[in-house]
């Protein structure tokens, strides 16, 4: 394993001369300080990030506590609005369970009804059958009039 030493300040190519990986990196950092743009050969993510980090390296202290505070509001205002889709989420989540509770309940509150009204008539019918039993009808005729069984009629007091 050897080493290979080069000084930047011997490093002479253009930014039309560049032709490998490696001589964009040393180009990048001789001509760091000058440069306002990344140039246009450099659009990989490392040469981004890279000038990115220079940039804020070059920064005064003002600038960068400027800039920090800036990136710090931005990422409260990030976590504010995920914590808000994560709060509507939940809200929807329970709303969906709330609307299928009322729809079961309603389903049942029909049922219910229905059987009320079942046994309400049931009870109208047996109602009817101990009037007429008084009247002294004969028991199929009961059976006819109100749809009860004759077994049912017959066990009337």
């Amino acid at each position: 394993m050897g080493f290979i030493y080069l000084e930047i300040i011997n490093f002479v190519k253009s930014e039309a001369e560049v032709e490998d990986e490696l001589d964009k990196v040393f180009f990048m950092l001789k001509n760091m300080s000058t440069l306002k743009t990344l140039p246009r050969i450099m659009k990989s993510a490392v040469f981004q990030r890279f000038f990115q980090l220079a940039s804020y390296a070059k920064l005064t202290k003002e600038e960068r506590t400027m800039y920090d505070i800036s990136l710090k509001r931005k990422w409260d205002a990030e976590a504010v609005r995920m914590y808000q889709q994560e709060q509507v989420e939940g809200l929807e989540k329970q709303l969906g369970g709330l609307e299928k509770q009322l729809k079961e309940a309603k389903q049942a509150s029909k049922k219910a009804v229905v059987i009320a009204k079942a046994q309400g008539q049931y009870q109208k019918a047996i109602e009817t059958a101990v009037k007429l039993k008084s009247m002294g009808l004969s028991v199929e005729q009961i059976a006819e009039v109100t749809g009860l069984t004759i077994d049912e009629i017959e066990k009337l007091k």
